[in-house]
């Protein structure tokens, strides 16, 4: 098999970064300019290579601008003038601030996304920032905003980093027009409008589009839409219980296959969110993923160092999007979809293919999943059922039964890789919902058996990480989370398989402090029952409120957006701080403090737990 080599591909696979680049192309004028803030990898995990390269299909002239400076005299933003469609901006694969700060408001040292990790290449608040030095620069050329932090924070939603309410985006940084959720599906429909000469300011009725009106101007005709009007941004400043309420709303018209269109006044405007398109075909998921990228980072970053986020992806293949789990702290639903949107086998074969004939691939694939791994091909058995359905989760408080949760196909999937003659072995390392594997509803004893032997015996690299995130059921609850029961049962299994075929292989798990409704005690209990499972905890972390979440909702006003019942959080850096000691019961300097507090609390049986007799 033929290794390819980087330093004969031409520059010219890449798109432009550069209007040298652009010339060598014959080009003089762009049709659209995209601004990320991360650096330019040319790679289908990467959301402006994505679009870049789609835009490129329809045989427009792309160039993107990456991790520009906007400290200085703007030249990054000059270098290609005015597209003649359109500026694309986005802060890049991760909200700015959940990528710039910790749970604790500390800049973080190290940038995943930069080459070398550098954390100066990226402004807080990036999509804004950009998009206010291009209205600036270039006030009569559209600015298009997408990505996760652009499409999370579509209404008013809470900011943790400035702990208030702010408005939408749109109002916030002057774009034109914002494409939520995974974009190529407005984009496509946006760019064929615009090649048909029909204006830009014309487009107000694309399906997963978001647009700013004056007030008192007539909302955009489309028969098909029922309006849902939420509570004015004003109305959520004063009240915490509206500003709950209008998040329930959101998040439920998100979920439906056939949703409303969403209404909002703010500052004098109104904010149009137009419904989401329905779910990906396969042929259309495969059309993203079969564009021509060359996998790589664009060579001018060859001598700034790695860059981290792509070495931990770059042998690794994505075989779906979407995520019926619904867990409350969570963006993927409201960003990539509840309904899951799975590639062909074909598609991934291909890509398998191409990863095995770069360079430095050593035979192991880091990871084959996705959002949560094992929903692969996974969807409703009567879709009329789920049309019409508006439930957050899929599989919480119990799995449907109208969910096909049969793993066969991602068991076939497996075993089609590992035959690979180019592939040593293919780990599968994203998130896994073992409550899926071992549950009796499922109907499909042998074939879930079948689905984790080859699991546990071909796809684990010593350590498989999974995410119980809580212990105690009323906080599993609001997490909308499974009983830990099932971790209990999904361990067993794994230790008995691991010792049946000879290997040393453990289960790492995640757990999450101070969420929303979780007490003192609940962390109390969380350690002595992990304690009896032999952990000391590694893979922890507060809990960090990003926009439009549940568990975030619940954090800032103190109600549960669906019973509107008072729910008690952590707030304080201090009880945080508590929160978080519960986990590291086992080091010297913690343990006067939780004996202190078991003592107190009258949880003498848990103290006997963690510290024997006492």
């Amino acid at each position: 098999m033929e290794k390819i080599n980087p330093d004969l591909i031409p520059i010219s696979s890449w798109l432009p970064t550069t209007l040298k680049e652009a010339r060598k192309r014959g080009w003089e004028e762009l049709d659209v300019v995209l601004v990320t803030g991360d650096a330019y990898i040319d790679h289908p995990a990467f959301g402006t290579a994505v679009i870049g390269r789609i835009l490129e299909s329809m045989g427009l002239k792309v160039a993107i601008i990456a991790q520009p400076n906007w400290r200085d005299d703007l030249r990054d933003f000059k270098k290609f003038g005015a597209p003649k469609y359109f500026f694309g901006v986005t802060s890049g694969n991760m909200d700015s601030m959940v990528n710039k700060y910790t749970a604790g408001k500390r800049l973080r040292s190290t940038d995943a996304y930069t080459p070398g990790g550098s954390p100066d290449f990226r402004p807080d608040y990036a999509t804004t920032v950009y998009t206010q030095i291009l209205k600036e620069l270039y006030p009569e050329t559209p600015v298009v905003i997408g990505g996760i932090e652009a499409s999370l924070r579509r209404v008013t939603h809470y900011d943790f980093w400035q702990d208030k309410l702010l408005p939408n985006i749109l109002t916030m940084s002057g774009a034109d027009m914002l494409i939520y959720g995974m974009g190529e599906q407005p984009l496509r429909d946006m760019v064929k409008f615009l090649m048909k000469g029909i204006p830009f300011k014309s487009l107000k009725t694309i399906n997963q589009t978001a647009i700013l009106i004056d007030d008192g101007q007539e909302i955009p005709k489309n028969r098909q839409w029922e309006n849902f009007e939420l509570a004015s941004h004003e109305e959520c400043l004063e009240d915490k219980l509206t500003y709950t309420k209008n998040f329930m709303h959101v998040e439920v018209e998100s979920n439906k296959q056939f949703a409303k269109r969403l209404i909002q006044k703010v500052e004098g405007k109104t904010l149009v969110i137009n419904p989401p398109y329905q779910t990906m075909t396969e042929k259309e998921v495969d059309g993203s993923f079969d564009l021509p990228y060359t996998r790589l980072p664009h060579p001018k970053y060859k001598e700034r160092g790695d860059i981290s986020a792509y070495e931990m992806i770059k042998f690794s293949v994505n075989t779906h999007r979407g995520c019926f789990g619904g867990c409350s702290f969570c963006t993927i639903s409201a960003h990539q979809g509840k309904m899951i949107a799975s590639r062909s086998q074909s598609s991934i074969m291909n890509e398998v293919e191409h990863i095995t004939r770069m360079p430095d691939f050593k035979g192991y694939l880091s990871d084959l999943g996705g959002p949560s791994a094992n929903m692969y091909q996974m969807k409703g058995i009567d879709q009329d059922v789920c049309d019409k359905c508006a439930a957050p989760s899929c599989i919480f408080p119990q799995i449907c039964k109208n969910l096909d949760t049969n793993p066969t196909k991602m068991t076939e999937l497996y075993r089609k890789v590992n035959a690979h003659p180019g592939v040593k072995k293919a780990f599968v390392s994203s998130g896994l919902r073992y409550d899926l594997m071992f549950n009796p509803r499922t109907n499909h004893p042998k074939e879930d058996e079948e689905y984790v032997e080859q699991l546990i015996s071909h796809h684990v690299s010593g350590r498989l990480k999974v995410a119980p995130e809580h212990t105690e059921d009323e906080v599993l609850k609001l997490m909308r989370k499974p009983s830990f029961e099932y971790f209990k049962i999904f361990k067993a299994k794994f230790e008995e398989v691991s010792r049946k075929i000879g290997s040393k292989q453990e289960i790492i798990p995640y757990f999450i402090s101070s969420h929303p409704g979780c007490t003192p005690e609940d962390m109390a209990r969380l350690a002595a029952k992990t304690k009896s499972l032999g952990y000391k905890l590694e893979q922890v972390q507060d809990f960090t409120p990003t926009p439009m979440t549940v568990a975030t909702e619940i954090y800032y006003s103190g109600f549960h957006p669906y019973t509107l019942k008072p729910v008690k959080t952590a707030i304080s850096l201090d009880d945080k701080t508590k929160q978080r000691t519960f986990f590291f019961w086992y080091k010297p300097e913690n343990k006067n403090y939780i004996k202190n507090f078991l003592a107190k609390n009258k949880m003498m049986d848990v103290a006997k737990e963690l510290f024997g007799q006492i």
